[in-house]
């Protein structure tokens, strides 16, 4: 007797045990039975057993029944399908310390968060400037760039504008013109700059 395949008597793929488990999740959070479910969605009770079991695989129109069964987004029963994505969590304080053109310059940039494997993920930094930072060449880059300023007052050139920044203000721009603090009126400054790669 040869061994079963994937597919063959079980569903065999990577989302019907998610399914399984929210389907299983939402009758046990609404308190109804599977044959109140079959009712529900017209499906049997049988298919029911199949779902939760994760012995069948669902089509789009059982997945709609089932969503509109226990009145949820289809997405809901999905839920748990992508938690091997990447993230960064940085706590209060922490964040490596990143070397920059304007790190001779007195200028200290602290990385909140990395994502290596994403394209065109956000690149989050905190920059303190204090007495002992100097006003530098400015930056270009591809992308956008977005300030928020926490701490202190600058005035901050973009192209050919400048922006006097105090906290609570906010600058999105484009990265490809010349920008980049022009005059550190009160210092520390402390600012925001979450540019895209």
């Amino acid at each position: 007797m040869s061994a079963a395949t994937p597919g063959a008597d079980g569903a065999g793929g990577v989302l019907e045990p998610i399914i399984a488990q929210q389907v299983r999740r939402y009758r046990a959070e609404q308190g109804i039975s599977a044959a109140d479910l079959a009712a529900r969605t017209g499906l049997s009770k049988a298919m029911i057993s199949k779902i939760e079991s994760a012995t069948t695989s669902c089509s789009l129109t059982t997945l709609q029944r089932l969503a509109d069964g226990f009145g949820i987004p289809v997405t809901a029963l999905f839920r748990g399908s992508a938690s091997d994505r990447e993230a960064s969590f940085t706590k209060a304080g922490a964040g490596s310390v990143s070397v920059r053109s304007g790190t001779q310059h007195g200028h200290l940039y602290r990385m909140l968060g990395v994502l290596k494997d994403t394209p065109n993920a956000l690149e989050p930094t905190l920059v303190t400037l204090t007495d002992a930072s100097n006003v530098f060449p400015l930056f270009q880059h591809p992308g956008t760039e977005f300030l928020y300023m926490l701490e202190g007052r600058m005035t901050y050139g973009h192209g050919g504008y400048e922006y006097e920044m105090e906290p609570g203000d906010a600058l999105l721009l484009d990265g490809e013109a010349a920008h980049g603090p022009v005059e550190l009126i009160e210092v520390p400054i402390r600012f925001l700059a979450i540019r895209s790669r």
